[in-house]
Order: C-alpha cells, then sequence, then structure tokens
C-alpha cells in the first residue's frame, strides 16, 4: 500500500510541475519570448513524461490485479489527463502567440 500511494503521489507531484512549466510557458511566450517558452514546454514535457511512467506502471500491475483503486488514485488520474489536455491547448497558444508577435513587428 505505500509503495502504491507513493507512486501515486508521484503522478500528482509531477502533472502539477508539468502544469505550473506549461502556464509559465504561456507567460513568457505572452512576454515575446517564444524560445523560452518552448524550452520550458520541454520541461513541462518531461516531467509529464515522468507521470505517465509511473502511471503504466500501475497499469501494469492493474492488469495483474494487484493496483487497489482509491479516491486518491482517480484525483491523480484527473491530474494527469487535465495536464495533459492544458499541454495541447498551451501549445497551440503559443503558436498563435508567436504568429501574433510575428505581425506586431511588420
Amino acid at each position: 500500500m505505500e509503495d502504491l500511494e507513493q507512486q501515486i503521489f508521484e503522478i500528482i507531484t509531477h502533472s502539477g510541475t508539468a502544469r505550473s512549466t506549461f502556464y509559465d510557458a504561456l507567460k513568457i511566450a505572452r512576454e515575446g519570448n517564444i524560445e523560452k517558452a518552448h524550452s520550458l514546454m520541454s520541461e513541462g514535457d518531461h516531467e509529464l513524461t515522468q507521470a505517465h511512467n509511473v502511471q503504466t506502471k500501475l497499469i501494469t500491475a492493474d492488469m495483474s490485479g494487484k493496483t487497489k483503486i482509491s479516491l486518491l488514485l482517480i484525483h491523480a488520474q484527473d491530474q494527469f489527463m487535465t495536464t495533459m489536455s492544458e499541454q495541447t491547448l498551451i501549445e497551440q497558444m503559443i503558436s498563435m502567440q508567436a504568429e501574433i508577435n510575428e505581425l506586431k513587428n511588420k
């Protein structure tokens, strides 16, 4: 159980760090530094990959009936999936901001 809770908290932590980094990237893009924004998006993607790796371990364990479903696990999954959705949206917003910046500089 303790190992399961630790894995759950790893998903929550990595997802939260990724989400925060994605929003930092958006803020930086709005300030005009698209290159730095892309760098931050890569950092966030690394965090999200770590969360995904832990999730994959839990799914594998669940296939052999070893995972106890809890409200905390559901919360971790929600945080992970929400962050994935926000990543997709923020990537598009950064692209749009880059286009806006180009138009402003013409």
